[in-house]
């Protein structure tokens, strides 16, 4: 549980100004609406000053905190103006006197959340005395030039406090808005300090420097006369979020046991569950396996007890359930929930009663499994999956960028410091460079390479994909393996007319078994199953077959002239398809280049190129890539009207090359619109870069999910061939590129017609938008 603090002090001991609590700008604000238009307030101002003359007390300075008690029925009339009674018992404000600690009027909401028993205010955990002095201090001068002469600088806004919250034993964010409506400001020992234009301007560039105000403004030529209002609203929620992004957007987040706690500490708090319980699974698509972070750490506390080979089979059950159904599975009572014996048998002996199992989605893949579990029954429900939601993807970012460090150091192993640094900003590594040699030669032997980052950049991205690639993939290997069985069966079908083995039967009878599986559809694993089959149990029964039965060997022979001789496999229709892609994509990778080589002289970017089922490729541009050169938006306009120029004329190579191809297939272009600027970071361990910064997540998750877009209402995919489609999420967007499809429209690329699309909600990302044009390929 946390401690109670103590407090010894209720002012701040470096607060320069003298203060006095009054109620006189209180009273003046009643006095003010005694003949306001709204009868009901003048009524109820008439009131307290008939109330307020009959009790002296009230008026001028009160030094006596025990008057506050004696009267009030006074005081809370007097507060009305600030604390209505409808949400008096929701809201958490309190009155305190000028820039003090003692409240002597609030809410019970704000005496739970912020008072000590006493009536001061707790020490908040995140901030300390003096950073307190110095933020009300530079409020209190701000209140000055405000009221002594009429200059308003810009709102601060609220400062949150880190209070603990006992019943708990946790704690809680707040955000506090300090009110000074009620505090006027004194001129004394004097008239007024004089300030010239200049002077005025150059308090209102430095709000920070204190010694400055001092200077111009002696304290003690003013005294604050009132009470500030504080009122405080629930960030908590918020907070957390935010901490969570940056905490895991660092390097090595997941590899450090201590960090993992401190993530597990903010999610009690975000549940409010201060006994909550986090794990992490790590999942390798590729081995098809739970793996660790890396020097033998697991994280999690399910799949830790997978590594026996009788264990678990109920998580493996309950894992394919959660990779079908892609939903989080609530468990709100382990000991009634709808789960396997053994599984109910493992989470219970970890002393957990209820339970979220979360998968981690990164683009198409499964890069691991978020746990939470509590030791209490109905801890977690229904109502906590829309939380859970929230932070998924930042964990699934955190787990994937672990297994790419991962495999970064490995591969670093065989590299140079730094290898294929883009041109372009090969300037700003040789200065780092020669910054970290400096440094070593100035005797810092554990001197590290500084960050490579840089700011305000604008991106571009496209891609020109092989629709049905995939389908085109899987009918090749099904048409290929139902070919090799066929041979197969056919040596076999003849063997059996020469001798009478049962082996021979069998043997059919799988052929025959697998040739009416193939035809149905291929399954994950048929392809190896069934080669490895052949390979070991039926070729070597030919070669018996071809050195004791001669009349065999004719159709031994034509069943070997079928076979890959390196592959060992019938590789006809695969061959195909991949010189149909290999053909396509180096069409569009050589013009894609072609055209780069003269769009760098345009002016000088990042580029990236990336070869899969089809091209991809990331272009960022901005005045930091470049040294020693201007940039101006217009290049920017230029590289955006040069990319879609591009695409029309890939749309078109491709539509021309499709009678060539083994395989006829299409292409579809695809370009995302992001028109604010962000980051690019240098990833050292990855030798590469990527977007920098917890606000620019959402631009890579849109990268890695809009190919698979499809149209609201229609489910149509957004992509298709001989088309040209544009994403984005802000209507300026559009209308910049519509522009420019006009003008290509005028020259004749493009059919008439574009079509405005609202796309369906993807994982994660929702309020996309598209426009579609068609390419006039002939």
């Amino acid at each position: 549980m946390l401690p109670e603090p103590t407090l010894t002090r209720t002012t701040l001991s470096a607060f320069p100004f003298k203060t006095t609590l009054s109620f006189e700008p209180l009273i003046a604000y009643w006095q003010a609406h005694e003949d306001d238009s709204n009868p009901g307030l003048a009524m109820l101002a008439r009131a307290i000053g008939e109330r307020v003359a009959e009790q002296p007390w009230a008026r001028g300075p009160i030094t006596d905190m025990s008057l506050l008690e004696c009267n009030c029925d006074l005081v809370e009339t007097l507060m009305l103006a600030m604390f209505p009674p409808a949400s008096f018992k929701t809201d958490i404000s309190g009155a305190i006197a000028p820039f003090q600690r003692f409240s002597f009027y609030h809410t019970p909401s704000f005496a739970d959340v912020l008072l000590t028993a006493n009536k001061t205010i707790k020490q908040p955990l995140n901030i300390d005395l003096k950073t307190l002095e110095i933020y009300t201090t530079r409020m209190a001068y701000q209140l000055i030039l405000d009221k002594v002469y009429g200059v308003q600088m810009p709102h601060s806004g609220a400062i949150t406090f880190t209070v603990p919250d006992y019943s708990i034993g946790l704690y809680r964010h707040y955000g506090v808005d300090f009110n000074s409506t009620f505090l006027d400001v004194r001129v004394v020992g004097g008239p007024r300090p004089e300030l010239t234009s200049e002077q005025i301007e150059l308090l209102t560039r430095n709000p920070h420097r204190l010694s400055l105000w001092q200077e111009l403004l002696p304290p003690e030529q003013f005294e604050l006369e009132g009470f500030n209002i504080l009122h405080l609203v629930d960030v908590t929620d918020q907070e957390i979020l935010s901490e969570l992004k940056y905490d895991l957007l660092e390097r090595d987040v997941l590899q450090a046991s201590d960090r993992l706690e401190q993530i597990q500490e903010k999610l009690r708090v975000l549940f409010g569950r201060p006994f909550l319980q986090l794990g992490i699974a790590a999942y390798d698509e590729k081995k098809q396996a739970f793996v660790d972070f890396g020097r033998k750490i697991n994280h999690s506390f399910l799949t830790k007890q997978l590594h026996s080979q009788d264990a678990g089979s109920g998580f493996r059950q309950i894992y394919s359930q959660l990779w079908q159904d892609r939903q989080p599975l609530v468990l709100e009572n382990v000991e009634t929930a709808d789960i396997p014996e053994d599984l109910r048998q493992q989470i219970l002996s970890l002393g957990i009663r209820s339970a979220i199992l979360a998968l981690l989605p990164y683009g198409d893949d499964t890069v691991g499994l978020l746990e939470l579990g509590s030791p209490n029954v109905g801890d977690l429900d229904e109502f906590d999956v829309e939380t859970v939601a929230q932070f998924v993807p930042l964990f699934a970012v955190a787990v994937k960028r672990n297994a790419e460090e991962i495999h970064t150091r490995v591969q670093a192993i065989i590299k140079e410091k730094f290898t294929a640094i883009h041109p372009t900003m090969e300037w700003r590594f040789t200065n780092a460079a020669q910054n970290l040699l400096q440094k070593v030669e100035d005797g810092n032997r554990n001197a590290e390479m500084e960050d490579i980052v840089f700011h305000d950049v604008f991106p571009l991205h496209g891609s020109s994909d092989i629709r049905g690639s995939s389908t085109a993939r899987n009918e090749a290997i099904q048409g290929d393996l139902i070919e090799h069985l066929s041979l197969a069966n056919r040596v076999l079908k003849k063997a059996a007319e020469f001798q009478a083995l049962p082996i021979l039967d069998e043997l059919k009878f799988y052929v025959n078994k697998n040739l009416r599986r193939l035809r149905q559809g291929i399954v994950s694993g048929d392809e190896v199953s069934i080669f490895e089959s052949l390979r070991t149990e039926v070729e070597p029964l030919f070669e018996y077959l071809g050195q004791n039965t001669p009349a065999l060997r004719p159709i031994i022979s034509q069943y070997w002239s079928n076979i890959d001789p390196e592959l060992g496999i019938v590789y006809k229709r695969r061959k195909a398809f991949e010189e149909s892609t290999t053909l396509l994509n180096d069409a569009v990778s050589d013009y894609l280049d072609e055209e780069e080589d003269k769009a760098q002289l345009m002016f000088p970017h990042y580029f990236q190129r990336f070869k899969t089922d089809g091209v991809e490729y990331n272009i960022y541009v901005g005045a930091s890539l470049v040294e020693n050169k201007p940039f101006d938006m217009v290049f920017l306009k230029n590289l955006r009207l040069w990319q879609l120029l591009v695409m029309i004329e890939i749309t078109r190579r491709t539509a021309a090359l499709k009678p060539q191809l083994p395989v006829p297939l299409d292409t579809t272009q695809l370009i995302l619109i992001h028109s604010q600027s962000l980051s690019i970071r240098f990833r050292q361990d990855e030798r590469q870069f990527d977007v920098d910064g917890a606000y620019n997540i959402r631009y890579e998750i849109i990268k890695k999910r809009i190919d698979k877009a499809t149209v609201q209402g229609t489910g149509e995919r957004l992509t298709q061939p001989g088309h040209i489609a544009l994403v984005y999420a802000q209507q300026r967007e559009a209308d910049e590129y519509l522009e420019y499809l006009d003008y290509l429209q005028d020259r004749g690329l493009l059919e008439p017609e574009i079509e405005e699309l609202e796309l369906e909600e993807l994982q994660g990302v929702k309020g996309l938008l598209a426009l579609r044009v068609k390419v006039k390929v002939n």
